[in-house]
């Protein structure tokens, strides 16, 4: 003990407490209790839960717990959720690039098919990290038509959702098809615009910085 630097009383009280669980303070054998519900917890959510939703489920439970306690155990016990990483930002606008029109003017309505579609893609976080996915609806079905998925965000493979959708539903020139999307670089690049041209589609595209002039395509995005 003189070589720990210890009082004799701590050691002595230490080795009691390893010899008899009972004779801990109420505060740690609450802890006990609650590290248990906390683990199962977890452990039946994947360990994808963070303090924050432990929290949540034990209340749920009726097992009343101060948030910063779970924290605290979960901390103590090192148990950690899994984090999200920042916000994927998927439109960035092409400032040189000559921008369409809005011919949509948030009136996500159709009469017939192929008369509006409207583009966008998202990302998915997935254990290997994020995905794209790149998607086409039509707004009279009110259904994705076609979709492509990527690990970039490059032109062609919305461009390769297009095509997917121009061969499903095959849109004659004369239907007068519009389609929308907002102002990112993929849908106003040279060869997007070059292949909504060569197949008779009229282009439309959103204001900056404000999803409504999208909001049919971000229903989606929000799922």
């Amino acid at each position: 003990m003189r070589g720990l630097q210890i009082a004799p009383s701590n050691y002595w009280r230490h080795a009691a407490l390893c010899r008899n669980a009972e004779l801990r303070c109420a505060r740690a054998k609450r802890d006990d209790s609650l590290s248990t519900h906390i683990h199962r917890v977890g452990q039946a959510n994947f360990q994808v839960y963070g303090a924050e939703k432990v929290w949540r489920q034990l209340h749920r439970e009726k097992i009343e717990v101060a948030r910063c306690t779970v924290e605290r155990l979960m901390r103590r016990d090192r148990l950690r959720g899994v984090i999200r990483g920042k916000v994927v930002r998927t439109t960035i606008g092409d400032k040189p690039a000559p921008c369409p029109l809005d011919r949509v003017n948030r009136q996500f309505r159709a009469d017939r098919p192929n008369q509006l579609w409207v583009s966008d893609f998202t990302y998915v976080s997935t254990w290997q990290g994020f995905v794209y996915v790149a998607f086409v609806i039509d707004v009279f079905a009110r259904r994705i038509v076609s979709w492509r998925v990527s690990s970039s965000m490059h032109t062609e493979f919305v461009l390769d959702a297009l095509e997917q959708a121009l061969y499903a539903r095959r849109p004659e020139r004369d239907e007068a098809l519009i389609h929308h999307s907002d102002r990112g670089s993929q849908y106003v690049s040279i060869k997007y615009s070059e292949r909504l041209s060569e197949a008779g589609i009229e282009p439309s595209v959103g204001s900056k910085g404000d999803s409504y002039d999208n909001a049919l395509a971000e229903t989606i995005n929000g799922l």
